[in-house]
Formats: C-alpha cells, sequence, structure tokens
C-alpha cells in the first residue's frame, strides 16, 4: 500500500515538500488521543525479547530514528508512534541557519539511496532547547541529541561553539552526539583528525558535567564512512581513551565511484551526501573495524543502508548494540520500524543466542578467533 501510495504521490513530489508533508502528518496524527493510540498499537508493537540497556538507559528495543529527519525536535512523540526505540534530534547548531540553499534534497530511487547538502538548516540550539523543555511526552522514549557546528564559525572557534550547544541542550537530552563528520558545513570533517578532535570532545565533555550535575549525560562521536582505516583506529583508541560513551557509524559518504549506483547519472554527480543502501557496506566494515578495537569497551551504534531487519541483524552481530535507519523510512514507510522489530525477534529466537545482548559482536568475535 505504501509503495503505490510512494510512487503515486511522494515520488512526484520535490523530496523536501515531501518530507514536510510526511513530517506534518506525522505530527498532527501524534496530537490526535485517539488516533495515537490506535497508530501506536499498530506500528509500535513491543516485543520483550527485544529490551536493550545501552548508554546506561533503557529502551523498549534496539532501533532507532537516526539524526536528520526530525531537526528542531518537533515529532519525537510522532517517531516514537511509528515504533522507534529512540529518536535522535538534530543535527542542532548554536546559531540558527536556513542550510544551504535549494535544490538540496535528491532521491536515487533505483538505489533506494538519498543526496542531501542541507548544510545544517535548524533552529538554532537556544530555540530547540526550549522546545524541548516543553514538551510534554505521549510516548516514553529516548532522546538523542546531535550537535555541530554553525557555518559561520570558522574552524578554529568551533570549540566554542559546540559548548554552546551542550550548554543549552545537556539538560534536555539523553544523550548527546558530537557530529563531527556531514560533508555539508565547510571544514566540518576535519575536526574528526584526533589532534582537532580532542580537545572537541574534550570540552563537550566538560561543558556536559558542568551544566548537569545530577546525572553523566553520555556522549558519543558521530564519523564518516570515508575515514581511512588507520584513522577509525585511531577515533576508536581516542574514544576509549577519553572515556567517551559512544562511537556512531557511520553518516553519509561524499563517494560515488565502485557503488554500482544505477540512478541519473545527473542525479548522481550532485552534490552531498548518499545516504541509503549503497552505504551499507562500508558502514559495516567501519562497525566491524570498530567492535575488533574496543570492544566492549564503549557502545557502538550502527546506521547506514538498514533497509530491513537482516541489515539490523547483521550490524548487531558485528557489533552495534543499537542500530538506526532513516533513509529507508523514506522508501518503506510506517511500516518500516514494525518490520525490523518482527524480523529481529524472529532472528534472535531462530539463533544460538539467549539474548540480544550475547549476540552483539558475536560474529566480529568469532572471526577473530577463526
Amino acid at each position: 500500500m505504501y509503495k503505490f501510495f510512494f510512487n503515486l504521490v511522494f515520488k512526484r513530489m520535490d523530496p523536501e515538500a515531501a518530507h514536510h508533508l510526511a513530517f506534518r502528518w506525522i505530527r498532527l496524527a501524534a496530537r490526535v488521543p485517539v488516533l495515537r493510540t490506535f497508530v501506536a498499537a499498530a506500528l509500535a508493537p513491543r516485543y520483550e525479547e527485544l529490551r536493550t540497556e545501552a548508554l546506561g538507559l533503557r529502551m523498549h528495543g534496539p532501533f532507532g530514528l537516526a539524526a536528520g529527519f526530525d531537526k528542531n525536535a518537533a515529532a519525537v512523540d510522532g517517531m516514537s508512534m511509528l515504533g522507534f526505540d529512540h529518536v535522535e534530534i538534530g543535527t542542532v547548531t548554536a546559531q540558527a541557519q536556513p542550510g544551504n540553499p535549494g535544490k538540496r534534497l535528491f532521491r536515487l530511487v533505483p538505489d533506494r539511496a538519498l543526496i542531501n547538502r542541507m548544510g545544517f538548516n535548524n533552529d538554532g540550539s537556544a530555540a530547540v532547547a526550549a522546545r524541548l523543555a516543553a514538551r510534554r511526552e505521549v510516548f516514553r522514549t529516548v532522546v538523542g541529541v546531535n550537535i555541530g557546528k554553525t557555518k559561520v564559525v570558522p574552524e578554529e572557534e568551533a570549540v566554542g561553539d559546540y559548548v554552546t550547544s551542550t550548554e543549552r541542550l545537556a539538560a534536555h537530552a539523553d544523550y548527546l552526539v558530537v557530529n563531527v563528520s556531514s560533508p555539508n558545513t565547510p571544514g566540518l570533517r576535519n575536526l574528526q583528525a584526533t589532534e582537532a578532535l580532542r580537545p572537541l570532545l574534550s570540552a563537550v565533555r566538560e561543558a556536559a558535567d558542568r551544566t548537569v550535575t545530577g546525572r553523566r549525560v553520555p556522549l558519543l562521536v558521530k564519523i564518516a564512512p570515508d575515514l581511512a582505516d588507520e584513522d577509525v583506529d585511531a577515533v576508536a583508541d581516542l574514544a576509549v581513551e577519553l572515556g567517551l560513551d559512544g562511537i556512531i557509524a557511520t553518516n553519509t559518504t561524499v563517494a560515488r565511484d565502485g557503488l554500482g549506483l544505477k540512478s541519473d547519472p545527473s542525479l548522481v554527480k550532485e552534490t552531498g551526501g548518499l545516504s541509503g543502501a549503497p552505504v551499507k557496506e562500508r558502514s559495516l566494515q567501519v562497525l566491524r573495524r570498530l567492535y575488533a578495537r574496543v570492544g566492549d569497551r564503549i557502545t557502538l551504534v550502527g546506521v547506514g543502508g538498514i533497509e530491513n531487519a537482516e541489515d539490523a541483524w547483521q550490524r548487531i552481530l558485528a557489533g552495534a548494540t543499537l542500530v538506526q535507519g532513516y533513509s529507508a523510512f523514506v522508501y518503506e514507510g510506517p511500516f518500516y520500524a514494525r518490520a525490523v522489530h518482527k524480523g529481529l525477534a524472529a532472528r534472535l529466537a531462530a539463533s544460538p543466542y539467549a539474548t540480544l545482548a550475547e549476540a552483539v559482536g558475536a560474529e566480529t568475535r568469532k572471526a577473530a578467533t577463526a
């Protein structure tokens, strides 16, 4: 049914306009008590065997919504209503900014992919913090807050920019993510180098601890799939050294060659970050490398090309405690999370593992001892 609707309506619309329309419908549904209860019952059934503890937090399951869909924390309950076990909002910057000029979002339908060069369009950390503070949750869900650098702030002032957002948002975040891996903010990916990343993460950690004294806000970093293997290792070692809580692997890619893209070449050549099915293999490789390096010392979050339950299961076996989706949501529609949960429960039941936690990293450990 959704695929028919997608081909009939959304596919004919500008991708960003379609996003805003779907987003509006989700928000409206979540505001109507009887309707949201009905939708949640249909789309968000809970499986006790999938209950997950990660980052010191309890979740209904391991599958969440990646950052980028709800940039301004405007539809947290709506996304929970659709079955996502955690919702990562953002990316939020210290200053409000409109993002890059349009057209800036492209569908590669034959490849089940997206290209975006949105440029961190958001209301700014002060406005988002106020929205989170005023929120009266309808559905209990874990809310992650993804923060990035304001475009007009020079690279040498990036630390202060991130600290400002941290001071405003940490109290409202179940966990914080430092995004240094979007390709759409000039100079941002330079911050993935360990000599730049160390002071940035240290400053954000200190700001979070100073701002929120009643609990420890978990801190993660999100990295790109385009990092060389030795740089992945360096980030992993730094995360352990600094006592980071987790790494999210991975963001979008700037690569196009070698991915077997079948879409119109005029679309493929658009600049921006490519997400969806084509990044699946590299994201999985990065995840396996990270787990082989850090083991169970920090939490790994697998994202990038997770289209179905099998993809999510493979990330868990590779070392991810949590998994996230976004691009496939565009193509799979409102039953996306339900299908992933149902499939994960079936795979766990058919596996030799008694719990989901026992499955985390099992295949990577097995490969290391083979």
